[in-house]
């Protein structure tokens, strides 16, 4: 009995040193799960923050790049308008400047006939209508024909008055030249400020076209990049998610082991120490008992020799 309560407490002991290892073991394992769980958790926080940071940077780049984008086109829209009725302006300027030349032109031919013939240039003949010859066939007279060749009336019959007719139509006819050369002075400049302005212009819409491609490119990029962004955040939301359940579930398995370990392993070398103290005890009580035998054998074989 005293064998079989020996061999039950040292199977009791063997017990509580696979228990003791197992806990051991199970929360150095526990601890480095939880620890890698919780890192992997931090770092999926800051990669969940840095993508929110991404996407907020990408869309008010983008809501930028569409502002700027509106901005150049209106900017385009009225730099057109605006050389349109540039254009307007030049076209009536110089068909004013033009008009008024002819004019002044005409009114110096006409003096040049009075005064100065041999500057005086003859109107290019008419072409005759079909029912103009008709009428010349018919023996009648071409009205406009004929007051066109008129005669002018004769020069003043004195050498004063011819002289002073004379100074004064050169006057008018200086004044005249001189007023044909502000305005071609003034169509001259018109020209050159218009192909200025028409350079300028066509200069700008290139930049624009060019700008607007590579804001287009970039928005185009950007919308990509939030995407891609997006998708990131949407991912590791999902494995904060799982990873932050399994960080809970190994709590609760550390606090389950705590529950199944603590005692154990708080005790253990009680324990081991009251069993190895028990032990000892039945080895010598099985001692004590294996010699009372041995004693009392040996008084019996003594008392019968007597």
């Amino acid at each position: 009995m005293i064998d079989d309560m020996v061999a039950t407490l040292k199977v009791e002991q063997q017990d509580d040193n696979d228990k003791k290892e197992y806990c051991n073991m199970q929360f150095d394992l526990s601890d480095d799960k939880k620890k890698g769980l919780e890192r992997g958790v931090s770092n999926l926080e800051k990669a969940i923050a840095k993508a929110k940071e991404g996407i907020a940077a990408t869309t008010e780049e983008l809501a930028a790049l569409a502002d700027g984008i509106k901005a150049l086109d209106k900017s385009v829209a009225e730099a057109t308008e605006q050389r349109k009725e540039e254009n307007e302006e030049y076209r009536e300027l110089i068909a004013s400047d033009s008009a008024a030349k002819e004019i002044l032109g005409f009114a110096r031919n006409r003096l040049n006939k009075f005064y100065s013939p041999k500057l005086y240039k003859a109107p290019p003949k008419k072409e005759l209508s079909d029912m103009d010859r008709a009428t010349q066939a018919a023996g009648g007279t071409v009205l406009a024909d004929v007051a066109a060749h008129v005669a002018p009336p004769p020069p003043p019959e004195t050498a004063a008055a011819f002289s002073k007719k004379s100074g004064e139509s050169n006057g008018v006819i200086a004044m005249i030249d001189l007023m044909v050369g502000d305005l071609t002075k003034e169509m001259t400049e018109a020209k050159a400020t218009e192909n200025n302005a028409q350079a300028d212009y066509q200069q700008a819409m290139t930049d624009a076209r060019e700008k607007r491609a590579t804001d287009s490119h970039a928005i185009a990029d950007k919308g990509k990049a939030k995407a891609e962004l997006e998708a990131d955040l949407e991912a590791n939301t999902e494995e904060k998610g799982a990873t932050t359940k399994t960080l809970m579930a190994t709590l609760e398995y550390i606090q389950s082991l705590h529950a199944e370990c603590d005692w154990l392993i708080q005790y253990f070398e009680v324990r081991k120490e009251a069993r190895t103290g028990e032990i000892d005890s039945l080895k010598t009580a099985k001692s004590v008992l294996s010699g009372a035998d041995f004693s009392l054998l040996q008084t019996r074989r003594n008392l019968r020799g007597n």
